[in-house]
């Protein structure tokens, strides 16, 4: 990853901002309505910061140092899984188990699906730039959007059956694509660990 490509530090410098500033939006409306699910997503909104920042302090890294940190990002995105098992089992203790509001929980998944979109498609363009790191960014944003599509759905299916099951069903398959993703994101580094390995070694290829 290069470390003077302009290109790439602006889109890491605005995809930060935007994960940043709507991660604080979701975590207000989860919090006010008692959703898990957006809960969940409102970290992975954390979680993509965070991932962009290292992928920003990494850019004048070594290839080596570079794929050893996709290790840790693998693990980062693990983040939101944790989250919201903790979120999950602090809602069945509560004395009443309520359902979300429908409106604000879809108005939510919407605002959600529109940053994560901006954030992929910004991401798309440049995940080629950096291996397993930029690529964890890329496939994290775009994880984001196929959760929001879902959280709208859990939203409208409330508002005809209002039940907390909608909301519980859509952030297990939230941690199920965090998890889905840090698989990926361990094989790549996986391989440029190798490569790198082989490659400061003067041994060619690696295996």
């Amino acid at each position: 990853m290069p470390g003077n490509d302009p290109r790439l530090r602006r889109t890491l410098q605005l995809v930060i901002a935007l994960n940043l500033g709507f991660f604080a939006v979701e975590f207000a409306v989860a919090t006010a309505i008692g959703a898990v699910s957006l809960f969940a997503d409102s970290v992975d909104f954390l979680e993509d910061m965070a991932m962009s920042l290292l992928v920003l302090a990494a850019m004048r890294l070594s290839p080596l140092m570079r794929a050893r940190i996709g290790f840790g990002l693998a693990g980062v995105l693990l983040a939101p899984v944790i989250a919201f098992l903790a979120t999950l089992a602090h809602k069945f203790t509560a004395a009443v188990p309520h359902a979300p509001e429908p409106l604000p929980f879809a108005l939510t998944g919407l605002a959600a699906l529109a940053v994560n979109a901006t954030c992929a498609l910004l991401l798309a363009r440049v995940r080629h730039a950096g291996g397993s790191l930029t690529r964890a960014a890329f496939l994290s944003a775009r994880n984001d959007m196929i959760a929001n599509l879902a959280i709208m759905a859990a939203a409208g299916l409330t508002a005809l059956w209002p039940s907390i099951w909608p909301d519980i069903v859509v952030g297990l398959g939230i941690a199920g694509l965090n998890a889905d993703a840090a698989k990926e994101i361990w094989a790549a580094a996986r391989r440029e660990h190798g490569a790198a390995l082989a490659a400061r070694d003067g041994g060619g290829e690696a295996p």
